[in-house]
């Protein structure tokens, strides 16, 4: 199989290019031909097909400047992006394309020159961005759909991206844009929801089930070397910002009636200085920073249980299955598409999301298990990423997909 897979960046710059890099990889070690897409970037992973990748873009501050009203055009549809592709295409062969994140840079230009050469394609949706203008579905902190039935005007009227009124009209427009022209419902032959709750929610928002393929994410359980053994702190790892409900965890941890146990919280983000400040009087709380690699893996493997406390519809966190390989149960919230990953008192328990009480009282029911019974848990989680998770039936289902496309094609 030939594919071409399309994404904004070609490094680890979270969640999304995590799955894009790892199921590129997972293509080519069984003896598919995968070529890259993407723009240029520092931190690129060294690719033969740098040289058809367009110039880097800045987009993360967009305010009212004549630069910035000048890059509009990039934003909602790069020629420049279009242009480059053109310029690869011929050079190489293609059966199947696979789109992951190209919002804001590549932009759908690249699926209209797809669809134009008879290219079919299919999209891994790794957040809400086709139906929501600022990807989230939520703003200022609250669970947000009131864009249903395409009212992306609504968008700057609650300045739901970073609080600007500007920076919302364009990703409003943008949405706009995609939806009069049809970009994705007329070039993406299938959707890839990584999560039911997604697939759902698509729907719910007017999207043909027929168009989206259920598949979830995946890890190799081989590179994690379980341990069942439970240590002594409880771990929360991803970015430090506000819907991840990391000030409902720290208020919970808090008011514990034990003193035994620690938190450790692992990552950056804008929420740092005010997640210290709130813990300051609670030497339990840790933060480790930014850890990747080996560093990352001994945090997680020496852990007593993770904490997913996030606050938005969380699509299919790659931690949840990252702690389940490590043989930890898992505390999550009830939101989004947590729930179809946690079975609720076999590998992990949940709790109602922004719900300090709920949250506290599943911490100290982690407390309270034997050391026998919380081992038995995290078997449980790794008997579970074995059985659904596993890259093998991910690089299954993917190739059921893409020549139940090309015979369609």
């Amino acid at each position: 199989m030939k594919t071409l897979y399309i994404n904004n960046y070609n490094y680890v710059r979270g969640g999304a290019e995590s799955v894009f890099l790892a199921e590129a990889d997972l293509m080519e070690r069984n003896g598919n031909i995968v070529q890259i897409f993407s723009r240029k970037h520092p931190n690129n992973l060294p690719s033969k097909y740098d040289p058809f990748f367009p110039k880097e873009m800045a987009t993360d501050s967009i305010k009212p400047t004549i630069a910035a009203i000048r890059s509009l055009l990039q934003i909602f549809y790069s020629l420049d992006a279009k242009n480059h592709l053109a310029k690869m295409l011929p050079e190489i062969s293609v059966d199947v394309a696979h789109a992951h994140n190209i919002y804001g840079r590549l932009t759908t230009s690249v699926l209209d020159l797809l669809n134009k050469n008879n290219v079919p394609i299919v999209m891994t949706l790794h957040d809400y961005k086709i139906i929501c203008p600022n990807y989230k579905l939520m703003h200022h902190g609250h669970i947000c759909e009131d864009c249903k039935g395409n009212t992306y005007y609504m968008a700057p009227w609650n300045r739901c991206h970073k609080n600007s009124f500007f920076a919302s009209s364009i990703y409003a427009l943008e949405t706009y844009f995609n939806y009069f022209f049809n970009k994705y419902r007329k070039n993406i032959r299938y959707f890839i929801s990584p999560s039911i709750f997604l697939q759902k929610k698509l729907i719910d928002f007017g999207w043909s089930k027929q168009q989206i393929e259920y598949i979830p994410n995946f890890i190799e359980p081989i590179e994690f070397k379980p341990n069942f053994t439970p240590g002594n702190y409880f771990l929360y790892l991803g970015r430090l910002s506000s819907e991840k409900g990391l000030l409902t965890l720290i208020e919970s941890f808090k008011k514990l009636t034990s003193d035994k146990a620690s938190l450790k919280l692992v990552g950056g983000g804008p929420l740092r200085h005010q997640l210290e400040t709130a813990a300051k009087s609670t030497p339990q709380i840790q933060f480790a920073g930014y850890l990747s690699g080996k560093a990352l893996k001994n945090v997680i493997r020496d852990a007593l249980a993770i904490i997913v406390p996030s606050e938005w519809y969380e699509n299919a966190p790659i931690s949840i299955l990252e702690a389940f390989a490590f043989g930890k149960p898992v505390i999550g919230s009830r939101i989004g598409g947590i729930p179809e990953m946690i079975d609720e008192g076999v590998n992990g328990y949940l709790f109602e999301p922004g719900s300090g009480g709920d949250l506290r009282e599943k911490i100290e029911l982690i407390l309270s298990l034997s050391d026998k019974q919380i081992s038995e848990m995290g078997q449980a989680a790794r008997q579970k990423v074995e059985r659904e998770y596993s890259s093998d039936l991910h690089y299954e289902r993917l190739m059921d997909l893409y020549n139940r496309v090309l015979k369609e094609s």
